[in-house]
């Protein structure tokens, strides 16, 4: 596409730049693209379903469509997918969604390959060196805590620290702990509590949980947010 040439005596109408947008994310063809499914609408007599599928590190999304036959009856909000499809932006609108073709969804051994496959590269680059880590104060002056609302994770953090160290002062920051939002709101806490002079110690705490619900504690951004 040949650049589009313009000047304040001399604009170009609405329609055209959203035309040569079209034009342009339709030459790209089909795609296979990885993320987390964070909304799913099936409408009543309707033959397409309506995604919203989120990148698994950033806090960007974007509209899904495709036919009922694609979609299996496993997918659903919360599933970690790679799918085919075809961008389609809408020049009426002003739009950009993706046409899915074909949807499949992330094993549990593929998701605990990775994690493995991580582990090696950030062990690589010696991001659990024993010279990295540092020395945890005796009796900090306030201890950060990142972990769900009103949760066991945070009740028990609290109460058995406090049962051995009656005066322990609480910086706590609650965040979502698993799905689509929990990355973005726990690297969050994490950088809020890092500003703070008092803090000086941060402990990210959550209960149990299947593999699928524990991943954003194996999520890399999150792991090297806290090895600065």
């Amino acid at each position: 596409m040949s650049k589009l040439e313009s000047s304040p005596e001399a604009p170009l109408p609405l329609r055209r730049i959203s035309q040569a947008l079209a034009e342009w994310i339709g030459r790209l063809g089909e795609i296979w693209v990885e993320g987390q499914v964070a909304q799913f609408v099936r409408r009543p007599g309707v033959a397409t379903y309506f995604l919203t599928l989120r990148d698994v590190d950033a806090n960007i999304s974007m509209q899904v469509t495709c036919s009922r036959t694609v979609v299996a009856d496993t997918i659903g909000e919360g599933a970690r997918v790679v799918i085919r499809a075809r961008p389609d932006f809408y020049a009426e609108r002003g739009t950009l969604s993706l046409r899915a073709t074909e949807i499949r969804q992330v094993g549990l051994g593929e998701l605990l390959a990775r994690i493995e496959r991580l582990k090696q590269v950030l062990a690589a680059e010696g991001l659990f060196a024993a010279n990295r880590k540092l020395r945890l104060p005796f009796l900090p002056a306030t201890i950060g805590l990142i972990t769900g609302r009103a949760s066991a994770a945070e009740r028990d953090v609290v109460e058995n620290t406090r049962r051995r160290f009656p005066g322990a002062q609480f910086a706590i920051e609650n965040t979502a702990t698993q799905g689509t939002n929990a990355v973005t709101e726990l690297i969050a806490a994490l950088q809020h509590l890092d500003a703070r002079a008092d803090v000086e110690v941060i402990v990210i705490a959550r209960g149990g949980g299947s593999i699928e619900d524990l991943l954003p504690f194996s999520n890399e951004a999150l792991l090297r947010a806290v090895s600065k």
